[in-house]
């Protein structure tokens, strides 16, 4: 069930105002659950507190790349490109969280919240009250202090700035999954996104010229590597910090290219941001509807505006009719916390909203933005933001972060906000580091190797096409049970890639396996030849070894990916081929 409470008065500028009409029912909130909430409006803005059990676990907030649990954090839902912590921070912050009684919790606004996930709360008690605590029961390390996120009396503490009311949304379920699932459908369903976005991509040198972009496809073909999207880096335009969606010289005969490519069975994915250079055709039409600041030069379009929308989307269409099935969204996370490059906080944009809010916004808007580029053609393309009730775009986040264990958390916790999130491959350190993070990859929401900066395959550097190829057309023979899980996605809600413990509650610990459609994925990281797996109760079957394992812990060796589906659910798999449409 999914309930709202409307507390004072709510800003305009939410993502509920932007977002795809809900496929879910949405009641009113009971008196009884309402009166758990309480609100003040002071000189930061909105406060709301909720009580907490001292056992609750609480999951979600976006794509978060340190940690799986949130208990006893704070969480500061910045837009942030680069974020090094566990405080929150993200390029695709959403202000919705599940835990493990039960109930999650969506809160509707655009500004940088600030979630206290388990403070304690003064009761008025006097001395006398606390002689349940005695002196022994206190701990004297600090350490063990800090560790501790179990209290009594302790309630979740919302902080929305600036904001003088602020809708509420609480989700009812059995299971995490179910939470999850209405959550997705309160956004307007997952998305599905084509066959051959569920195939294997790979970005070419953004140095490339036409004729170098040809002969890498040539021989990736020729390697008889699996791929289905190329992607065109910065240099295929004229301008690109800001952007002029305009083709470079280096791409003078690029109608050729784009049909050779399309001969091959390539979809071709193209690089941009949302920043408009003075040489773009757009740049005059789109003056009226930009912000008051520029970004490397480059207008900062309102795309909350249809008249915003309508003239970026015309222009990107001409590239689309083309031959273009994609792009790849950099930039838009537009994070002050690297370099100061964006847009600040108080910018000012024609629809009214400041810049706080369309930081927030912005991915979600542009995501709107090209699909409407797109027209009728589907699309399976990359953005480097995302925010709330996101679960409808066929657009997958990547990051400029690059370390192992951050990227394996994200595929984690991913799942818990309505986004879709690629473990991208780039440069790697090794063979090993190569193998392990393909593997990843491959069982991610969009198998997609970035090689922005390589002037040949990253494999050959290790003598490793065997293994890419592998691993690739491992991708392809499960593009049927792929596409199922997105079908599912779209018409329930459930996540193609989630968290264990959205299925199963006992795997609350288990911070480094997930669900891939319904098979376990257990990553092995790089350098090593083995790790402890956790598997739930019944009969399981390894997918590369054939070996059957019973619920429980094992200690498992392989250079393969360890992956595991129940015994009678073997994977529906396809041919090896590449797709025409």
């Amino acid at each position: 069930m999914i309930y709202k409470k409307t507390f004072g008065m709510p800003e305009k500028f939410v993502p509920t105002a932007y977002a795809p009409a809900p496929k879910a029912k949405v009641l009113e909130m009971p008196a009884s659950l309402a009166e758990k909430f309480t609100f003040s409006v002071g000189r930061r803005g909105v406060k709301l507190t909720f009580p907490l059990g001292p056992d609750t676990a609480i999951y979600g907030f976006g794509l978060q790349l340190k940690e799986l649990n949130h208990r006893g954090n704070k969480i500061s839902l910045r837009c942030n490109a680069d974020p090094n912590s566990r405080t929150g921070d993200s390029h695709a912050p959403v202000p919705f969280f599940v835990t493990n009684e039960g109930w999650g919790m969506y809160v509707d606004t655009a500004r940088s919240a600030v979630f206290y996930c388990g403070s304690e709360l003064n009761r008025g008690l006097h001395a006398s009250d606390f002689e349940a605590y005695a002196e022994s029961e206190f701990v004297d390390n600090t350490r063990d202090l800090y560790a501790d996120k179990t209290h009594e009396n302790t309630a979740l503490t919302v902080e929305v700035p600036l904001a003088e009311g602020v809708d509420v949304y609480y989700f009812t379920g059995e299971r995490i999954v179910d939470l999850v699932a209405q959550y997705n459908l309160f956004s307007g369903g997952g998305c599905l996104p084509p066959d051959w976005g569920l195939g294997n991509f790979y970005r070419c040198c953004g140095r490339f010229n036409e004729d170098e972009v040809l002969e890498m496809a040539e021989s990736i073909r020729a390697q008889r590597i699996p791929c289905d999207v190329l992607g065109l880096e910065p240099g295929w335009q004229t301008r690109v910090y800001s952007c002029s969606y305009v083709w470079s010289e280096k791409f003078r005969n690029h109608k050729a290219l784009l049909g050779r490519l399309k001969e091959m069975g390539f979809k071709v994915n193209l690089w941009e941001h949302f920043f408009v250079h003075p040489t773009a055709p757009v740049f005059d039409a789109l003056l009226p509807y930009s912000a008051d600041y520029y970004v490397w030069h480059g207008l900062v379009p309102d795309l909350s505006l249809p008249e915003a929308q309508e003239i970026y989307a015309a222009h990107q269409h001409t590239l689309v009719e083309e031959g273009v099935y994609g792009f790849k969204v950099d930039e838009c996370d537009g994070s002050d916390f690297t370099g100061g490059w964006s847009y600040p906080d108080c910018a000012v944009f024609p629809s009214g909203m400041d810049g706080e809010q369309f930081h927030h916004l912005a991915g979600a808007l542009g995501a709107q933005t090209l699909m409407k580029a797109m027209g009728d053609r589907p699309t399976y393309s990359e953005i480097r933001a995302m925010g709330a009730l996101a679960a409808s775009y066929p657009f997958v986040l990547y990051s400029d972060l690059y370390d192992f264990n951050d990227y394996l958390t994200g595929v984690v916790n991913a799942g818990f906000s309505g986004l879709l999130w690629s473990p991208e491959v780039r440069q790697c350190a090794s063979r090993s580091d190569l193998v392990r993070r393909i593997q990843l990859v491959a069982f991610s929401a969009q198998s997609l190797i970035n090689a922005w900066n390589y002037d040949h395959q990253p494999w050959l550097d290790f003598d490793a096409a065997d293994e890419v190829r592998e691993m690739f057309e491992t991708r392809m023979r499960l593009v049927p049970y792929l596409r199922r899980a997105f079908k599912r996605y779209r018409d329930t809600g459930v996540p193609p890639v989630r968290s264990l413990v959205c299925d199963y509650p006992e795997a609350q610990h288990i911070e480094d396996e997930y669900i891939f459609g319904d098979m376990i994925v257990a990553p092995i990281a790089p350098e090593r030849h083995g790790r402890e797996v956790w598997l739930p109760a019944g009969e399981w079957v390894g997918y590369f070894d054939g070996k059957t394992y019973a619920g429980g812990l094992h200690a498992v060796e392989t250079e393969k990916i360890p992956v595991y589906y129940r015994r009678g659910e073997k994977p529906e798999e396809g041919r090896i081929t590449q797709f025409t449409e």
